[in-house]
């Protein structure tokens, strides 16, 4: 059969399945899409994929032509990213204006593009030039959307570790680092001023690796449990994550940012990892993002914020092979390259997502065409805060494990 011939029908095939099998419709379910590999599939044969598991939203780390053309016309919402290399350049108007013309004027209206996040867990890199450039890249962003008239339908945005968090324990107590009040309040007056939502980067997992002993296995994979209450506000908590979220929301209301919209940029849990690096199997990963996407369907919000809908990304699409550091960096992926899941989810089936064409990405880590003269269109750099996920959950842990101690003491 014909490559064309081969990739209409298997797309066809998935959407038939998903049609019978996947009723599960999650309004808010994003996925990140990451493509620091060598052996990914065509974009083409990645919407069904996509379609299959009921996310309505992707999350890009660079502005893919090839992703964002064949997304074109599916009513995909896409949040795209400005890496940390870029955050000087784009302070210039004209190289600003430059970019979004480029990798986002260009694709609009077709590709639904309805967010960029301007560099990733820049604040907790510890790099004061980073840090100074952030806000005024992110203002430079907005003003040019501004003057192109898309402000209205793009925002504009950053993501942050949890890291940024002194305290989450209990949810009631969440507070900013103090190191970092000074610099974090302004960006979030910014996105009061823009209506754009608060990004953070949560992965229970990081703190069942380092500390398996303690930390209830159930709790964090969304599995039935005890729970803890909050002394404070008498809520009640049955997995982490939920109570991650409500610690920055405390954490927001403390500085006077109470009515902020928090989304989660990342989140999930790696099928596979080294022999120390504990909990990272494919049961475990099932359950954490299958029992996750249930509970999103459900439209419940957290303790603290019920009525709010959970916006979460889950990470990642893909298992991706070229990324550096610990097994389990390679191994996030809700599918393999060749498309078929990496373990199930319950919703999704090996039938749905077979014969998947692959079209390997080049051998640069899924780099795509450079859009312009200045600004590539991905950005595989360390620096882009994407490389290595588990390198946050370093400076993550120093608060986590204090607070799961006294969590252990609720529980047991």
């Amino acid at each position: 059969m014909e490559p064309s011939k081969l990739h209409y029908c298997s797309s066809a095939l998935v959407l038939l399945i998903s049609a019978f099998f996947f009723p599960l419709m999650v309004a808010s379910l994003g996925i990140n899409y990451g493509q620091i590999a060598n052996n990914l599939p065509n974009p083409d044969a990645v919407v069904p994929l996509v379609k299959s598991i009921g996310a309505t939203k992707v999350k890009l780390y660079d502005a893919d032509p090839r992703v964002l053309k064949a997304f074109a016309n599916t009513g995909v919402e896409f949040v795209v990213g400005l890496g940390n290399d870029y955050l000087e350049k784009v302070q210039d108007p004209e190289q600003a204006e430059e970019w979004i013309k480029s990798n986002v004027q260009s694709h609009l209206p077709a590709t639904k593009i309805t967010c960029i996040f301007v560099g990733n867990e820049v604040l907790t890199f510890n790099d004061t030039s980073l840090t100074n450039n952030l806000l005024p890249a992110m203002q430079s962003i907005h003003t040019v959307l501004v003057n192109l008239g898309l402000d209205k339908q793009v925002s504009v945005t950053t993501a942050h570790s949890l890291a940024v968090l002194e305290t989450s324990y209990p949810p009631s107590a969440g507070a900013f680092r103090r190191d970092l009040v000074n610099c974090i309040t302004p960006i979030l007056n910014f996105h009061v001023k823009t209506g754009s939502p608060f990004l953070i980067n949560a992965y229970p997992y990081f703190a069942y690796k380092g500390n398996p002993k303690n930390v209830p296995l159930d709790f964090v994979l969304f599995q039935p449990n005890q729970g803890i209450v909050d002394p404070t506000t008498n809520l009640h908590y049955d997995n982490m994550l939920f109570a991650q979220i409500d610690a920055v929301y405390a954490a927001l209301t403390a500085v006077g940012y109470k009515k902020l919209q928090v989304h989660i940029s990342e989140t999930g849990w790696p099928s596979k990892g080294d022999a120390d690096e504990a909990g990272a199997t494919p049961e475990n990963a099932k359950k954490y993002n299958g029992n996750l996407i249930k509970l999103m369907s459900q439209k419940k919000g957290t303790p603290m914020r019920p009525s709010c809908d959970l916006n979460i990304y889950v990470f990642a699409m893909f298992n991706e092979n070229e990324k550096p550091g610990p097994a389990s960096e390679r191994n996030y992926g809700l599918f393999k390259p060749d498309g078929t899941p990496a373990y199930s989810l319950g919703f999704i089936t090996n039938a749905a997502s077979s014969n998947t064409t692959n079209s390997p990405a080049s051998s640069t880590g899924g780099s795509s065409p450079v859009s312009s003269g200045v600004f590539p269109a991905t950005s595989n750099t360390t620096s882009a805060g994407y490389l290595s996920i588990s390198a946050g959950a370093c400076t993550e842990r120093y608060h986590l494990v204090a607070l799961f101690m006294l969590l252990i003491g609720l529980l047991f």
